[in-house]
């Protein structure tokens, strides 16, 4: 589909298609699908990828990530909010059902995204609905008693329900809503209401590990939000590469997102501990532009 029926449809994409995706076309660009610090994290997220597999290549343990079999229940699509003033729909609810349903009828699973207004997570409740699936929903980090009221809203379609530590520092919701940094106590009295596999989610500093341990969710979630939160520079594959063999001692699984752009970068990530692999912006692109099904061949 060209550009021009694209734009007429649905919007106009917030995004250049570059050849490469790779965040050197799109710095500062928030709202839209750029990332902070002028694309720096973004750009390492990519970059990640590639220079542990040429590190692994140097180890001579490059025939061990190739032979890894990528099945569809390796990988998520990213939990994505904000269709009209991040990827250039015209209408928020125009999004959430193709998007899942793509990902949903080639077998990956489903994350769901929280946002503000809350029509956004529940427009993602009602699509998932509407699929009869269930899917993991991760939550912003809002006081306790309104988190509450959200979970109700989800736990009925919830495989996991996790909360997004890191986005109480995300730019596109600064000034919109009252988000706050989460305790240990916090999570784990979170963790009590869901009843539900549990999910903590934007694990990327030191001081998330010692979270982590003292938490031990379900799933540990490395993530620097796509390179769109302000935290500290760096990937979020350095990040698993570095701490997966610890964090593994405190959770039942590890999920990464952030630059994943193919099935070599999904085996990588595997490789270096990964159980599940979210992919966001690729899946965003095929959703806008009509082609998910050869998107998704990429990484299978």
């Amino acid at each position: 589909m060209s550009d021009k029926v694209v734009g007429a449809a649905k919007g106009e994409l917030k995004c250049h298609r570059c050849a490469v995706c790779n965040g050197m076309g799109c710095p500062g660009m928030l709202p839209g699908l750029g990332g902070v610090y002028e694309g720096k994290n973004f750009q390492l997220n990519y970059k990640a990828w590639k220079n542990l597999f040429v590190q692994a290549e140097a180890e001579g343990h490059v025939k061990e990530i190739c032979k890894i079999k990528i099945t569809p229940k390796m990988l998520r699509c990213g939990p994505v909010t904000g269709a009209q003033e991040n990827i250039g729909y015209y209408n928020e609810g125009d999004f959430y059902l193709p998007y899942l349903s793509n990902v949903a009828g080639a077998g990956i699973g489903l994350c769901v995204g929280d946002g503000c207004p809350d029509e956004k997570l529940k427009f993602g409740v009602a699509a998932v609905k509407q699929l009869g699936k269930k899917a993991a929903f991760f939550l912003k980090p809002y006081p306790q008693e309104k988190l509450f009221e959200r979970i109700e809203w989800v736990k009925p379609y919830a495989e996991y329900i996790g909360i997004d530590i890191d986005s109480y520092n995300i730019l596109t919701m600064r000034n919109l809503v009252n988000l706050e940094r989460k305790t240990a106590g916090q999570l784990e009295e979170f963790r009590r209401h869901t009843g539900l596999p549990f999910v903590i989610k934007g694990v990327f500093t030191a001081a998330d590990v010692e979270l982590v341990k003292e938490v031990r969710p379900d799933v540990v979630y490395i993530s620097n939000h796509g390179g769109r939160v302000e935290t500290e520079v760096g990937s979020s594959g350095e990040f698993l590469a570095n701490y997966a063999r610890e964090l593994k001692n405190y959770c039942g699984q590890i999920w990464v997102d952030g630059g994943v752009r193919c099935k070599q970068d999904v085996q990588t990530a595997v490789y270096y501990g990964a159980d599940q692999v979210i992919v966001a912006r690729p899946f965003i692109r095929g959703t806008f532009d009509d082609n998910f099904d050869e998107i998704v061949k990429k990484f299978l």
